[in-house]
């Protein structure tokens, strides 16, 4: 499959969810896992299982080859890629009012998952803390950030970057009149414990 596969999987999951009318509460009481687990997963802050994601799917009432049938396989990235900015994917992610992201990149790298992000946060920007299940890399292409961690905050100007383990609970707020715009990148370990 795709290097991606894993987000298209969120994506899908997402898209049918909403077009059914079935709220992320009512789809983890019949895939019998938590609120929480589905909120993260599509938003693409952790990795299912296989179990739980055939029971997400059956508590689509989808069959597993309908679901697939869209996923391409057998492009090779090769040692060099290139992606153009009309070949960014724009995403959502749960509660984040004034956050849009631009996937620029996702690919798999032995037993780690590596995904490249812009994201452009407006003024006054809001999002609960969250936590994700990656490490985090985020450069400040313009504006000024503030990061805020429970019991910490780090200013962020332009030129200025943070990595970080996404576990820490955190949310960025841009602290500046016009737009802030950050790359960031996602580092998923397969078997992080």
């Amino acid at each position: 499959m795709e290097d991606n596969t894993i987000f298209k999987i969120s994506s899908k999951i997402k898209e049918i969810r909403k077009e059914k009318g079935i709220t992320i509460q009512e789809l983890a009481d019949r895939a019998g896992v938590s609120k929480g687990l589905i909120s993260q997963i599509e938003n693409n802050r952790t990795v299912p299982s296989l179990l739980v994601l055939v029971n997400i799917i059956s508590s689509l009432h989808v069959d597993l080859n309908d679901f697939f049938k869209d996923f391409k396989s057998g492009e090779e990235a090769g040692p060099i890629v290139v992606r153009k900015k009309t070949d960014y994917e724009p995403f959502e992610k749960e509660q984040a009012v004034g956050f849009h992201y631009n996937r620029i990149l996702t690919t798999s790298m032995d037993s780690s998952m590596l995904d490249i992000v812009l994201l452009e946060l407006v003024p006054d920007a809001v999002r609960p803390m969250v936590e994700t299940e990656a490490f985090e890399y985020k450069y400040i292409v313009k504006g000024t950030v503030e990061y805020i961690f429970n019991g910490k905050t780090v200013t962020l100007e332009e030129g200025d970057s943070i990595f970080f383990d996404g576990r820490l609970s955190h949310t960025p707020r841009n602290i500046g009149r016009t737009n802030a715009l950050m790359l960031i990148v996602y580092f998923f370990e397969q078997n992080r414990k």
